[in-house]
């Protein structure tokens, strides 16, 4: 059997302490890269979050190209999916498809953490370029470089959520 793969890697395991591992400056919030887009042929990526209590993930926001699934592994995770807000303990598959407004949280007291699964894979390079020096989620600059991943941010409605349920942003 013959056949071209774009997967630019070939099978491998992903230990607990293999792939990119950022750190935002307070220490609130990691993010470890398990499968980037280009090892799955641009398939899917998939990003282990961790969360410190009360910390808010991201702005209210929606991505038009891609699905993402965020398991949690530990911990207890809120979102906000559309209208409804939903909580998820560990266990727990939360479904956030593409152009449905979202975010999620900590709703825990302790450390929350999940994987995410987006489908197609890219999104998480956007990811990589907010946690780099200067890449925090600034109102002024956010929302253009979002649109450049197919996504919008809303700041004004994010605030309600933040002082809802008290939470770091």
């Amino acid at each position: 059997m013959s056949g071209k793969s774009d997967v630019t890697t070939g099978a491998r395991i992903v230990g607990p302490r293999d792939g990119v591992i950022t750190r935002d400056a307070d220490g609130a919030r990691s993010d470890r890269y398990m499968i980037d887009t280009e090892d799955s042929g641009g398939g899917f990526s998939l990003v282990e979050h961790t969360l410190a209590p009360h910390v808010l993930a991201a702005p209210l926001h929606l991505h038009t190209r891609e699905d993402e699934y965020s398991f949690v592994l530990e911990g207890r995770l809120g979102a906000l999916l559309g209208e409804e807000e939903v909580f998820a303990e560990a266990g727990t598959l939360v479904f956030k498809p593409r152009d449905q407004w979202h975010t999620f949280w900590n709703a825990g007291d302790v450390p929350v953490r999940l994987l995410e699964i987006i489908s197609p894979g890219g999104l998480e390079k956007l990811f990589r370029l907010l946690s780099e020096p200067g890449g925090e989620y600034d109102p002024e600059t956010l929302p253009a470089l979002a649109a450049s991943y197919g996504c919008e941010v809303d700041f004004e409605g994010t605030m309600p959520i933040v002082d809802r349920h008290q939470l770091v942003f």
